[in-house]
């Protein structure tokens, strides 16, 4: 869940989103920290994953990457369990690893349970029978240790075993950890059904206990050397619309991924000059790892290494031959791409199908292409500001929204503030401005009854705008939701639809994320202002200045009823000094 400027207030998982996300956004919501936190969030990212323990680790990785607010953050540091298996010596060592992974080998993992890891080592030395001692133990061993007496190492220490059995055991060990595990799970469940039909149902349990580990360690993310630094790029792409789905992988964990949606020029393109395009300019502003992976070939992949190489400082390849462990990440930013798209062109279609019922309940002649809602926000008349937000028949074009400062109105003059905005919004169109005719809507909401769309009209006849119809969204008894009238035909109709009507739908989802705009750009102006004194605003009046003024009156509240002279009095400050301070208390006593 993200705030403004992208900041991440909360990471969470679930089997089920809409059950998990309908538990937060319940009107009933009684959690004060769950009710403080929706209060600031403006957009919600989804990642698929292919397991849930999958879906657990990436969701500690994020906690500890961004420092969410809204999530418990551990403070242990504790990292995740590994699998290591040394490569360097004629004999492997196979073995539980916590914490750096900088020895040469494989590293298998990261895991969810210690617990598991530890027990899928026992069955594997019961298996495989690979050394777990240390080097300096292994070197020195005149005779097998105890692990060789209850057969949990085959003794390579004393030359038990040769290198070339060793190694195949080695080789099995390894196709176990990478998944390829059938053939030992089959032998188990052979034992499990002997052990059974001989009675031995203790034996037995084990044999289950033991399979019921091998299907859980088998939820795992596979690292070759435990170095993993690669960004994976996978790309959907129908109906003229592209997602590009970028996944990182750091330090061989997943440090998540976003969704990109490119604008496309209106002529077809191929995925392979979409994917071109947004790698050279993503990474003109991005750091690239060494190594980017790549769903399709693309044209002309050596131009593009040598520029993201020159770019970064080092060598940087793009794969799109992948196998294994960078398959298995390819397919899952595919799944991610392809989810992200078909969400988008759903809410797409379903606004147009809004947009359609609008057009049919208002008996427009025109489908509408851009809608535009205001809506006026302050308390009691402070830190004024009014709304725009601007839909699409793509949806909410949040790039459009937009902020107006209201100033120089009677404190609380809703009337006033909504003239002031629509003046300044309409202007440029009346004056033939190329840009502001480009985004001109084709319907203005008003958020009020028929004193502001009596704004609204004085205002489009005075700047001469003819071809804007202008609807009033007046709210019900009770400001219950399904109960608005529309006012229109220039303020001489009213017109309730039905609840359940799709275009009333449209309409109140226009109104409220203008509502939600405007308060929160009232907040936001309102803490800023009382954060700061109208001292800050006076030239020549610098912070040394400040700070005698203040402590000569015991306050801003005693210094703002001082008159011209008194404030002259202190040293340091001119009657002309003095004239700017006592006027800048005086607007702001009135502000």
């Amino acid at each position: 869940m993200m705030a403004a400027n992208e900041k991440v207030l909360y990471v969470g998982k679930a089997k089920n989103l809409r059950q998990r996300l309908g538990s937060y956004f319940n009107k009933n919501q009684s959690n004060p920290r769950i009710a403080s936190m929706l209060k600031k969030v403006l957009d919600i990212q989804i990642t698929l994953t292919e397991t849930e323990a999958d879906a657990l680790l990436l969701e500690s990785n994020l906690i500890k990457q961004y420092k969410t607010p809204y999530n418990i953050l551990l403070r242990d540091d504790k990292s995740y369990p590994y699998i290591y298996l040394s490569s360097q010596q004629d004999y492997p060592q196979l073995r539980f690893q916590r914490g750096k992974t900088l020895k040469q080998g494989q590293y298998f993992g990261s895991y969810v349970s210690a617990y598991a890891v530890r027990e899928t080592l026992n069955l594997l030395y019961k298996l495989f029978q690979l050394r777990s001692c240390e080097d300096s133990v292994f070197t020195n061993r005149s005779r097998p240790c105890l692990q060789y007496q209850i057969k949990r190492c085959s003794a390579p220490c004393t030359q038990q075993i040769s290198k070339p059995a060793y190694q195949q055991q080695v080789q099995y060990s390894t196709a176990f950890l990478e998944g390829k595990s059938q053939f030992v799970i089959d032998q188990l469940v052979q034992q499990m059904e002997k052990a059974a039909q001989a009675y031995a149902f203790e034996q037995a349990a084990i044999y289950r206990d033991q399979i019921k580990s091998l299907r859980r360690i088998s939820q795992q993310q596979y690292i070759q050397s435990g170095h993993a630094n690669s960004d994976i790029i996978a790309l959907s792409y129908q109906q003229g619309m592209a997602c590009i789905h970028l996944l990182s992988m750091r330090h061989g964990q997943n440090r998540g991924g976003k969704n990109f949606f490119p604008k496309l020029p209106q002529f077809e393109l191929n995925e392979s000059e979409i994917l071109s395009a947004f790698i050279s300019q993503y990474y003109l502003n991005h750091q690239p790892p060494k190594e980017i992976l790549i769903q399709i070939p693309i044209v002309n992949p050596s131009v593009l290494e040598a520029l993201l190489s020159q770019l970064a400082g080092y060598k940087v390849a793009l794969k799109d031959k992948l196998r294994g462990n960078r398959l298995q990440w390819l397919i899952m930013a595919k799944k991610n791409a392809v989810y992200a798209l078909e969400v988008k062109l759903n809410a797409k279609a379903h606004t147009q199908t809004r947009i359609y019922a609008l057009k049919e309940e208002l008996n427009l002649s025109y489908l509408p292409k851009r809608l535009e809602c205001f809506d006026i926000s302050h308390t009691m008349g402070e830190a004024t500001v009014a709304s725009c937000v601007v839909f699409t028949r793509e949806g909410a074009a949040k790039q459009e929204y937009r902020r107006f400062n209201i100033h120089n109105i009677t404190a609380g003059d809703d009337y006033a503030a909504m003239r002031q905005v629509l003046q300044r919004r309409f202007k440029g169109i009346a004056d033939n401005n190329a840009a502001a005719i480009s985004k001109q809507p084709d319907l203005v909401f008003i958020d009020g009854g028929k004193g502001q769309v009596q704004q609204a009209l004085d205002v489009m006849d005075e700047l001469n705008i003819t071809h804007i119809d202008i609807i009033g969204i007046a709210k019900g008894e009770g400001r219950k939701a399904g109960l608005e009238t529309l006012i229109i035909n220039r303020g001489k109709s009213r017109k309730n639809l039905d609840e359940h009507s799709p275009a009333l739908h449209l309409i109140q989802a226009i109104r409220d994320e203008s509502h939600r705009f405007a308060i929160n750009a009232h907040r936001h102006k309102r803490h800023k202002s009382r954060l700061s004194s109208p001292l800050q605003q006076i030239k020549g009046l610098g912070v040394k200045r400040r700070q005698v003024l203040l402590k000569q009156f015991g306050g801003i509240q005693a210094l703002s009823r001082a008159s011209i002279e008194e404030i002259a009095k202190v040293k340091g400050i001119s009657l002309s000094l003095a004239e700017g301070v006592y006027q800048a208390l005086q607007h702001s006593d009135k502000a």
